[in-house]
């Protein structure tokens, strides 16, 4: 079959101009419409904050000053006519780019390759799965495309490392912001009999069971819950129902130094409570915070600015 060319077509504009621009787009037809505005970047940075420790830096510089409308076209005569139909009354000068349809859907993919992570985890990207896996490795296939949690960040890289250290055969794990689902499904993979993983966002529910099941991990050993442990106390109590000889949590240090508070109520006698996605200047920040709860730190590992601590009721 052959590709479908498209043109992206982008128009640069001023804040104050934007929702007039994209009304008359509108009005003339345009469907789709991409909106990249340094102003509501900044706000959604500002509104989320207590997502994250920081935003990379190239992104930042990428946004500065930028306020332009995208939309798409069919790179052929029809394409051109439309374009042509949708900027009528408009003045401003536009710029076009031509992506082929592998271009703007699949292109991505180069960048996942099979990877090995630790001693013995192999993560594999779904569309390579027929590869050979290393021998003494287990492979933990994904697909990158889905959510947050491909296994090449620096703290998730860090926390699977302390997954191999701490999960045993047939012990439980309880995995707090699970995004993708690899923490918990690399602890099923590496000999855990059961996992339950809960994240904030309700579409990682559908994310983290799609990845499980390429992994033939079905709901009898993995349960998969939306909701947020540091407001919902039905929440808590339900995980506190049982027991985990692991508690994962690789999210930042503004949700993890609440939720030391709480993880008495989930950690099994003599488990282990990892934590990750703590960048490298907030690290005595959620040690103290553990130490006030109780926790002991037994281990602590670090990578490319990011800290991955290990701790236990003593």
């Amino acid at each position: 079959m052959e590709d479908i060319k498209w043109l992206e077509v982008a128009i640069d504009t001023t804040t104050q101009e934007l929702e007039d621009l994209s009304a008359r787009l509108t009005m003339n037809g345009v469907t789709g419409l991409v909106i990249e505005d340094e102003a509501d970047f900044q706000q959604f940075l500002e509104n989320n904050r207590q997502y994250w420790d920081y935003v990379d830096e190239e992104l930042q510089e990428k946004m500065r000053g930028v306020c332009r409308i995208k939309f798409y076209v069919s790179d052929d005569a029809d394409g051109r006519k439309q374009l042509q139909k949708w900027m009528e009354g408009i003045d401003k000068p536009y710029t076009t780019t031509a992506l082929g349809e592998n271009d703007w859907a699949h292109s991505w993919q180069k960048y996942y390759k099979p990877m090995e992570v630790g001693e013995r985890l192999y993560i594999v990207p779904e569309w390579e799965r027929e590869e050979p896996v290393p021998a003494g490795k287990t492979a933990l296939y994904l697909n990158p495309g889905l959510t947050f949690g491909t296994g090449s960040h620096a703290s998730t890289q860090l926390c699977l490392g302390g997954v191999e250290r701490y999960v045993t055969d047939g012990c439980k794990v309880l995995d707090l912001g699970c995004g993708s689902g690899i923490l918990s499904i690399a602890a099923l993979r590496l000999g855990a009999e059961h996992a339950v993983a809960v994240d904030i966002d309700p579409k990682a529910v559908d994310v983290a069971y799609e990845n499980a099941a390429m992994n033939d991990i079905g709901k009898d050993r993995y349960h998969v819950l939306a909701g947020d442990v540091l407001t919902d106390e039905g929440l808590v109590n339900e995980l506190a129902e049982q027991k985990y000889q692991v508690v994962l949590a690789n999210i930042v240090a503004d949700v993890i130094i609440p939720l030391s508070a709480k993880v008495d109520r989930f950690l099994a006698e003599g488990g282990t409570f990892l934590c990750s996605g703590i960048i490298d200047v907030r690290a005595h920040e959620v040690v103290e915070a553990l130490e006030r709860n109780g926790l002991t730190i037994v281990d602590r590992w670090e990578k490319k600015g990011w800290v991955a601590l290990a701790a236990r009721f003593q």
